[in-house]
């Protein structure tokens, strides 16, 4: 499993109420451009190219459950997958997880798989989102 790796403004963003990870439309996308950390919003990431079941702004990642156990909040979010059809997708290394519902699509994190990665068409690609640990935890 790709290991979660969070950008600097989302600490900021958490303080300055952009977020509300259990109410906020979350969206994961893919890319084949190297996030880095001191990356804001989603204008700053090159998006791979629409097409062959890949939607420009990537897929909804549906809330299960954001809990406060003995002062540690886990945001736990549903898997997110895409299916190549008509062709082929990608290829891209990152899948970037941003707040859509946030004017400027602020960023929270990414996974880095890596290797570029293409799907061929009917192959499926997932993000599995840890159902048990959660996507990240605040403390």
């Amino acid at each position: 499993m790709a290991t979660f790796n969070k950008f600097n403004s989302f600490v900021s963003d958490l303080a300055q109420k952009i977020h509300n990870l259990n109410s906020d439309a979350l969206k994961v996308l893919l890319t084949n451009t190297a996030p880095v950390a001191t990356n804001t919003i989603k204008s700053s990431i090159t998006e791979i190219a629409t097409g062959n079941g890949y939607t420009a702004g990537g897929v909804a990642a549906a809330f299960v459950s954001g809990t406060d156990t003995a002062g540690t909040y886990r945001l736990i979010l549903s898997p997110v997958a895409w299916t190549a059809s008509g062709g082929s997708i990608g290829p891209f290394e990152w899948a970037v997880l941003y707040n859509s519902s946030a004017a400027n699509g602020n960023l929270i994190g990414w996974w880095d798989y890596g290797t570029a990665i293409t799907l061929t068409n009917g192959n499926t690609f997932t993000v599995a989102l840890d159902q048990t640990n959660g996507v990240l935890t605040l403390q």
